[in-house]
């Protein structure tokens, strides 16, 4: 059982790296919560995100993402729902004065990471194209003969998230240094409060216009 050729590992991978380099809700989520909380907290939003992407790695497995995307309601019941929430996430940034990123803030943040794992997992289970990627993506690799096909999905499904914890990571830790900087200045806590929050809106925007 899952026995696959060396090519097909190449192909694949390569297709889970640029998937998970590429800019989307969940990337820019991650650097949101970094920038204002630290590791700690861009870390908890990264853990919320995989949580949320290994719920649509289930669903796929078992058949319950081929409901969603056959059903014109459902999908764009949730499309609606997580579109909202992105907006509502950007609105809480963008009317913000830069106060979440003061240091007693800060402080007071690393007791909320619970939060903040919550708002990932939420941010990446309402996203219906997340749901309609894995379902278009994971069949692709799926070898007649190689075992069962929900395993097969499962597999692939499961290691999209084994390599996005090689590379997210380095996101995290990158965008580490911005969040000290933001402590100390005032004026550029709020600017990026103002962007973060601009582009969680925007982000919801084109969620809810997807077809």
């Amino acid at each position: 059982m899952f026995s696959y050729t060396l090519l097909h590992w190449v192909t694949f991978f390569s297709a889970a790296i640029l998937l998970n380099l590429s800019p989307g809700p969940d990337i820019a989520f991650i650097l949101g919560q970094t920038a204002k909380h630290g590791r700690r907290g861009g870390f908890a939003a990264m853990y919320g995100v995989w949580t949320g992407a290994f719920g649509h790695v289930v669903m796929a497995a078992v058949g319950l993402s081929a409901i969603l995307v056959a059903s014109a309601l459902a999908f764009t019941a949730i499309k609606w729902i997580g579109a909202a929430y992105l907006v509502y996430l950007g609105l809480k940034s963008l009317f913000s004065r830069g106060s979440v990123l003061s240091p007693a803030q800060i402080k007071a943040a690393e007791t909320s990471r619970w939060s903040i794992f919550r708002q990932g997992l939420i941010v990446s289970a309402l996203n219906p194209k997340v749901a309609t990627f894995f379902l278009a993506f994971l069949p692709q690799f799926v070898v007649k003969g190689a075992g069962p096909v929900s395993a097969q999905l499962f597999l692939h499904g499961s290691l999209i998230i084994v390599v996005a914890a090689f590379i997210e990571p380095l996101y995290v830790l990158s965008g580490s240094w911005l969040a000290k900087a933001l402590r100390n200045n005032k004026r550029l806590s709020v600017w990026m409060d103002r962007s973060l929050g601009a582009l969680f809106i925007a982000l919801g925007i084109k969620l809810a216009t997807s077809k």
